[in-house]
C-alpha cells in the first residue's frame, strides 16, 4: 500500500506567507474558504492534485487557508499519540450531515419497522446481523471460509472445523457478550474479557489471548506488498493507556457535546491505534464501536454490519486510519469514513426490511385465501416457505431453523416436521441429522391447501 504524503508544515507555511506580505497572509484569511471543499474532506495527498480555488495561488496557500479554518473548529481527543501530541477532530458541515442522517434513519426509519420491533421476528433479524458481523469483521482479519458454509456453521451450532471457523464463532460469542455488557461502564478488564471471547484458540500464542502484549516487536503491514503502516505505542505503556482509553469511553464532558456517534468512532479509532494486542486488535476494536453505540441508546445498531461494509474497500479502511496519521492526528479523516460506513449499513439495512416485508406479504397474499393455512402455520413457518419459493434448493435443518428463530430444539423439530406432514417439506437423513427439502410444486401445494 502506497502511504498518503505528509502534508507540508503549516508553521513553515505560515512563516513563509507573513514573511513574503502580511497583506496576502490578511487576503488569504479573509477568503472565507471553509474546512473542507466541496463538501470533501481531503487530505494533501489528493488535494495537491485539485483545481485552486479563486483567489489562492498554489495548493500550499490552499492547504494553509484550509488548516486554518480547520483549526478554529478543532476538538482535542483526551488521548495522545505514540510522541505524547494530542489526537484531535473537526465536525464541518459534511460531518454534521453524516450525523443527521445516520440519527434520522437509524433512530427513526428503523425503529418504525413492523419487522424489527414485532417480537416475534425481532430474534431473527437480530441473528442475521450478529452472523453477518461475525462473518465479515473475522474476514477482514484473515478468517478463509464462505459466508454459506459459516452461516450453516453458526445456524445449525455446529463445531468449527478449523481455525477460520473458530473465529467466526467467537466473534458470534463476543457480539452476544457486547449485548449483555451494554449497559455497563468500560473497563480494562473488560476489554481484556473481550478479546479472549474473540481470540480463543485463534492465536499461535494461546498466552496472548485476553492479556496486552509484552514485545515492541509488533507492526501494521499490509500483506500485499509487506509495507509497514503502522508502528503502535511501546507495550510498557499500554496499562496506562487502556486506563485513559476507558476513562474516555465512560467520560461525559459537561464542557462541550460530543456526538455519540462520533465518540464510539473514536472509539474505534483509538484501540486500533494503541494496538494493545498480539492479533485480534480490529475485531476488538470494531467490537468497541457496537458497544459504545448500544450503550449510547442507538438499539438500532444491533442489526447492522460495519465490517460487511468495510470488506468491500479494505483498501479505504486502512488509508482513514494513514491520512490521520500523516495529518497531525487528525481524526476527522477516520471518522468521516466510519460515518459514510455507518450510513451505507444503515441504508442497506432499510433496503433489506423493504425487500423482506414485501416478501412476506406475498406469501400472505398467498395464504390469505386458505382459511386452512392461517390455522396452520405460524410466522416461522412462513417464513420458512417464504424462502423455500424463493430458493427450491434450499435445505432445512432443525438446528438452523432453531438458530433463525432463537427458539428450542423442540419448538423449532415440530415447526419442520408440520410442513413436512403437510406435504411442503420431504423429510430425510443425514447420518442422525434430520433434512428436509423442499417439495415438487411448492406454491401448487400451497394453493390446493
Amino acid at each position: 500500500m502506497r502511504i498518503p504524503e505528509t502534508p507540508p508544515d503549516f508553521a513553515e507555511i505560515t512563516g513563509k506567507i507573513v514573511s513574503e506580505s502580511v497583506q496576502r497572509f490578511t487576503k488569504l484569511i479573509s477568503l472565507g474558504l471553509g474546512p473542507d471543499h466541496n463538501g470533501q474532506y481531503y487530505h494533501w495527498d489528493k488535494l495537491k492534485y485539485l483545481k485552486l480555488p479563486e483567489g489562492v495561488k498554489s495548493h500550499e496557500e490552499w492547504w494553509f487557508v484550509l488548516k486554518t479554518a480547520r483549526k478554529t473548529i478543532s476538538t482535542k481527543i483526551p488521548h495522545k499519540d505514540k510522541e505524547g501530541r494530542l489526537f484531535f477532530y473537526c465536525e464541518p458541515d459534511s460531518v454534521r450531515r453524516l450525523l443527521h442522517e445516520i440519527d434520522i434513519h437509524g433512530g427513526g426509519e428503523i425503529k418504525t419497522s413492523a419487522q424489527v420491533t414485532n417480537p416475534s421476528t425481532k430474534d431473527m433479524y437480530l441473528i442475521n446481523s450478529l452472523i453477518e458481523e461475525s462473518i465479515t469483521s473475522s474476514q477482514l482479519e484473515g478468517a478463509a471460509t464462505t459466508k454459506k458454509v459459516a452461516k450453516e456453521m453458526l445456524r445449525q451450532k455446529r463445531t468449527p472445523r478449523d481455525r477460520s471457523e473458530k473465529m467466526i464463532l467467537n466473534n458470534y460469542h463476543a457480539m452476544e457478550f457486547i449485548i449483555d455488557i451494554s449497559s455497563e461502564e468500560l473497563t480494562p478488564e473488560i476489554i481484556l474479557e473481550l478479546h479472549k471471547i474473540l481470540t480463543q484458540g485463534t492465536l499461535d500464542n494461546s498466552n496472548a489471548e485476553g492479556r496486552l502484549r509484552e514485545s515492541d516487536d509488533i507492526f501494521v503491514g499490509d500483506e500485499r506488498d509487506s509495507t509497514i503502516i503502522h508502528v503502535p505505542p511501546k507495550a510498557q505503556e499500554l496499562p496506562q493507556r487502556m486506563t485513559d482509553l476507558c476513562k474516555f469511553a465512560n467520560g461525559n464532558s459537561t464542557k462541550y457535546f460530543q456526538h455519540p456517534v462520533v465518540k464510539a468512532v473514536i472509539l474505534h479509532f483509538l484501540l486500533a491505534y494503541d494496538h494493545p494486542f498480539e492479533d485480534g486488535n480490529g475485531r476488538t476494536a470494531r467490537a468497541l464501536f457496537y458497544w459504545m453505540m448500544l450503550r449510547q441508546g442507538y438499539w438500532t445498531m444491533e442489526f447492522i454490519s460495519i465490517s460487511r461494509i468495510l470488506k468491500q474497500a479494505p483498501a479505504k479502511y486502512a488509508r482513514a486510519y494513514l491520512h490521520t496519521e500523516t495529518d497531525d492526528n487528525d481524526v476527522s479523516y477516520f471518522i468521516i469514513h466510519q460515518l459514510e460506513v455507518i450510513l451505507k449499513a444503515v441504508n442497506d439495512l432499510l433496503k433489506y426490511l423493504e425487500r423482506k416485508a414485501k416478501e412476506i406479504k406475498s406469501v400472505e397474499v398467498l395464504i390469505k385465501n386458505s382459511r386452512t393455512l392461517q390455522q396452520l402455520l405460524n410466522h416461522r413457518q412462513i417464513a420458512l416457505i417464504n424462502r423455500a419459493l424463493k430458493r427450491p434448493e434450499a435445505e432445512f435443518f432443525i438446528e438452523s431453523h432453531r438458530g433463525a428463530h432463537n427458539v428450542t430444539y423442540d419448538t423449532a423439530r415440530t415447526d419442520l416436521l408440520k410442513l413436512a406432514d403437510l406435504g411442503l417439506l420431504i423429510r430425510s437423513k443425514i447420518g442422525k441429522a434430520f433434512v428436509f427439502s423442499v417439495a415438487n410444486d411448492l406454491e401448487h401445494k400451497l394453493a390446493e391447501l
